[in-house]
Formats: C-alpha cells, structure tokens, sequence
C-alpha cells in the first residue's frame, strides 16, 4: 500500500461532484502513486443511494485497469434521510458486506472495518460478526473505526484487527491523548487517520493558526501537505487518508509523501498535538 490513500466520502455525499470530475480525482490518485482507496457503504446522500461511493470507486478502478489498489469498505451505518446512525448487528454486518461485494464487484473486501461500535449491541457480538465474515472468505482482512484502546484490544481477543481509522489531526487530537496512536504502533496495527488536515473546516483552520503559517513559509509546503508530512514522520504505521473533490487536491496530498519535515517541526507539532486536551 502507498503510505497515503485517498478518502472517497467526498465524492458521494452532499455537494458531490459530478461523476466525471470524481472519476478524475480517482484517476489523478491513482496516476500520483496512491494505491489505497478508503470507502464506505455509507458514503452516500441517503439510505436509498447506499453503496454510491463503492460503485463509484469499484467502476473508475475496472476503466483505469487499476487492479492494484487495495480498497477498503466499512459497514455498521445507516443514512435515514441523510442522518448517520449505528448498526452493529450481526444481521446487518452480514447483510452489508454482501451489499458491497456486489458493488465493489468482488468475491472477497480486502479490508473490511466496522465503520463505529453501537450502543445498543455488545461490541462482541458485533466483532464477532466480523469474524465470522472472515472466516467463510468474504473478506481478507478486518479493521475498527472510531475506537478506543480498550475496544481494539477487546477486538484483538476474538479476530486479528490489522487496521484502526479515528479521526485524527493537528486540531483533533484525541487519537493521540486517549493513546490510540501509540496502542496501534505498539502492536503493528495501521493507522489510517480520517481528516487528517482538518475535515470540512480544514482550510479555514489551516490559515488562521499562525504556528502552521510559520511552518509553510519556512518550508514552502501548502499547509496541508505539512500536515500530512506530519502524521507521516511519527510511524510508518500510521497512513493517512484524506479525501479530495478535485484532481489537484489529490495530487498535492500525494506529493507530501516526499516531504520530509525538519526534525524539530516534526517533535514541535507532535509535542502539540500530544499536549492538546
């Protein structure tokens, strides 16, 4: 896998692009190296458009003839008239990773996750779900999101969990002081940070913090692809995934696998992100 995949949420919620320019943000990642694509059966406008972002990914993939791109898909949603809502029912695992294996177009999901644990369902009876899904060979490999340490090891007790995705960046830094990160690379898991310059409100956060202003101006880097150098230089474990709506996006995202931050800025931003609480 490239240390840097590409989010495909953007392509398929609200605001989407139209499926040309999302075919063309596919194709720029691809052309940039990116070899791993996160998605979902939720990515959606609604529960009547589920598996939107996984048919979408799974088509631009056949054209470009791109059979080396790992993709991984989550269940354990829903969208009630645009809402997100917990599932974790084995019934509804089970019946949404065969919803994605015919809208990936595959006999067997590369890395399956359970996209967030749900109150209302034992976790192990969810992970457990999961396990079973493993075992009569529809998927690979299985992952966690929006997790604690105690679940993942809770997880790692029933099935092996090779990948944990939190939200996770300079201004949303509890991956770090709830000791997730630190968990997942202890234990050779891969981290995949979902946001990882800052979500929606990225941009505007981006520009008015004057510490990262400081930064890309002595580095000549947008302040994303700082960010992203960032999360890269803590572990090889962790492997973020940002998402884009345009080619350009996308291409500088993949660009900050090959910038290298000095060592200090590296430790100045980690000491932050560490001490936020």
């Amino acid at each position: 896998m490239s240390c840097i995949g590409l989010g495909g949420m953007p392509l398929s919620i609200a605001g989407r692009p139209e499926p040309e320019q999302a075919f063309a943000v596919i194709k720029a990642a691809v052309e940039a190296g990116i070899t791993f694509i996160d998605t979902a059966d939720v990515y959606c406008l609604d529960d009547n458009d589920i598996g939107h972002n996984e048919r979408l990914i799974a088509a631009a993939l056949r054209e470009l003839k791109a059979d080396h791109v790992t993709i991984a898909t989550k269940g354990g949603l829903h969208r009630p008239k645009g809402a997100w809502t917990t599932d974790g029912r084995p019934e509804h695992l089970t019946a949404a990773c065969e919803l994605s294996l015919i809208a990936l177009g595959v006999d067997t999901i590369d890395l399956y996750q359970l996209h967030a644990p749900d109150s209302d369902v034992p976790f192990a009876e969810s992970v457990g779900a999961l396990a079973d899904l493993r075992a009569a060979g529809k998927v690979r490999h299985l992952g966690l999101s929006n997790v604690s340490v105690a679940e993942i090891e809770e997880a790692s007790q029933i099935v092996p969990i090779v990948s944990v995705q939190n939200r996770c960046n300079l201004f949303d830094t509890d991956a770090f002081t709830t000791g997730v990160i630190d968990h997942c690379i202890k234990t050779n898991i891969a981290f995949f940070p979902h946001s990882p310059v800052g979500g929606h409100r990225g941009h505007r956060r981006t520009t008015k913090d004057e510490e990262l202003t400081t930064i890309t101006n002595e580095i000549d880097a947008t302040p994303e692809e700082v960010l992203l150098a960032w999360l890269l230089g803590i572990s090889e474990m962790v492997i973020p995934i940002p998402g884009a709506s345009q080619p350009a996006s996308i291409i500088s995202s993949a660009s900050a696998a090959t910038l290298k931050l000095p060592t200090d800025v590296q430790q100045q931003l980690t000491q932050r992100a560490r001490s936020t609480q």
